[in-house]
């Protein structure tokens, strides 16, 4: 039986109202636990509704990511998890996937680059050094979820006067500049 896949090269799954789930290329049903083991593996996958046809991919993901977190260590910070909700909603929501998607790129490539240290045999002054710099990556993309670094909050115990949006997404495009900026440089 040939295999199914889109015109892109990815692996068609499709999922039935019995929630399971049918890998079109291997003609096998499959887990979760196998969806994992593909995406890690690097495999590029589609998981489509068997009967409506609708691309599920993104549920189906969260749902993995769901089930690591409850089963093993957990991966995701509490503090991480309430920050990420409560930009639902916000006005950085729609700038929140391309910024979330290349801070991970950074953080892979910096990985690319210990393993490399690692292979390369180069000595402990080149894995403190990279160790650094991932670190340092990682706290200016943290600290694009924290909005009062300081934990000020405001002296009347209320909420601040609601400020002119288009002023506040302004600064928000100068924030998210800035981070990219030291993230540039740190991935160099």
């Amino acid at each position: 039986m040939a295999k199914q896949e889109n015109d892109t090269g990815q692996v068609i799954i499709k999922k039935y109202a019995n929630r399971r789930l049918y890998n079109t290329s291997s003609s096998s049903y499959i887990t979760l636990d196998d969806l994992a083991r593909m995406t890690r593996e690097g495999t590029d996958f589609k998981v489509l509704d068997a009967k409506t046809g609708n691309d599920i991919t993104h549920a189906i993901l969260t749902q993995i990511i769901m089930e690591e977190e409850a089963a093993g260590e957990q991966m995701l910070p509490v503090s991480f998890l309430r920050q990420l909700i409560s930009m639902y909603g916000n006005s950085m929501q729609s700038l929140m996937p391309a910024y979330l998607e290349a801070s991970m790129d950074s953080f892979r490539a910096n990985q690319r680059k210990l393993q490399d240290t690692f292979s390369g045999g180069v000595g402990p002054d080149a894995f403190a050094k990279l160790a650094k710099t991932n670190m340092a990556m990682f706290e200016a993309a943290t600290s694009a979820f924290i909005p009062n670094q300081g934990g000020e909050t405001p002296s009347d115990g209320g909420s601040e006067p609601a400020a002119d949006s288009a002023s506040d997404l302004s600064e928000l495009r100068k924030q998210m500049a800035d981070i990219q900026k030291k993230l540039d440089k740190l991935g160099k």
